[in-house]
């Protein structure tokens, strides 16, 4: 069954029957796209983990039932990386949003060579939408604003935060961390992915004295795009177990 990202304020209320009003995206994208009618049902969500089964009636759909879903993971994860060049985010946020990630922190690195625009934010924010509707998530991740590694390494509260190292032979997998980790008080993880040419010595550091733990990927290096997509679904399949 299809499903149709809304925001808080598309939702209206008329006596007993809890109803939305869709945009004309939503309506061209049920009615063109679907082939849907009057009287079709498909699935709303909110993005924030609350999703209904709902029946089009020209250019609104009523709530009918809350559906109850166990599509997400049993911890959160924020994806701390710097981005790459091109449209190299696009390729990152699809595939990690369908795996499991909650939030995504773009950071401009020594070594990052794009510089995006406020209209990259908002394409990236719809690709999050599409990828969580795709993959019948009933959240749909948040993409944050790019700061500088410095400011994102300084404001996380995150209790584990683990820094991932291109040519990390010398440090622990991050598979064997995350088994040995305890993550019933606190259901969170961040993980942080360097650019095209990897983090510095002095990112490095800054990340270990800020409480950051560095971990390898294996014995291969890794593209930008690649590495990401490896961490999130090593920690997907372990804490999925």
């Amino acid at each position: 069954m299809q499903r149709v990202t809304i925001s808080s304020s598309q939702f209206l209320s008329e006596y007993e029957n809890q109803r939305v009003i869709l945009t004309p995206q939503q309506l061209h994208y049920l009615g063109r796209v679907l082939r849907l009618r009057d009287g079709d049902r498909f699935i709303v969500m909110d993005g924030k983990g609350k999703s209904w089964l709902a029946q089009l009636d020209n250019h609104q759909a009523y709530l009918l039932e809350e559906l109850q879903s166990t599509t997400e993971l049993p911890l959160s994860i924020t994806l701390m990386i710097a981005l790459p060049k091109g449209n190299g985010f696009d390729d990152i946020i699809r595939p990690c949003t369908e795996i499991g990630v909650s939030y995504f922190l773009p950071v401009i690195s020594d070594r990052t060579l794009l510089n995006p625009s406020p209209q990259k934010l908002q394409r990236w924010q719809r690709i999050a939408v599409e990828a969580s509707e795709q993959s019948e998530r009933i959240i749909v991740p948040t993409v944050f604003n790019p700061v500088s590694f410095t400011t994102a390494i300084s404001q996380q509260t995150t209790a584990h935060c683990y820094i991932c190292e291109a040519r990390g032979d010398n440090y622990a997998h991050l598979s064997k961390l995350i088994l040995n980790q305890d993550f019933s008080q606190t259901p969170e993880i961040l993980i942080a992915i360097g650019p095209e040419g990897g983090w510095t010595q002095n990112e490095l550091d800054l990340a270990i004295d800020s409480g950051f733990k560095v971990v390898s990927l294996g014995k291969r290096v890794l593209r930008t795009i690649t590495a990401p997509i490896v961490a999130v679904s090593l920690i997907a399949a372990i804490t999925e177990m």
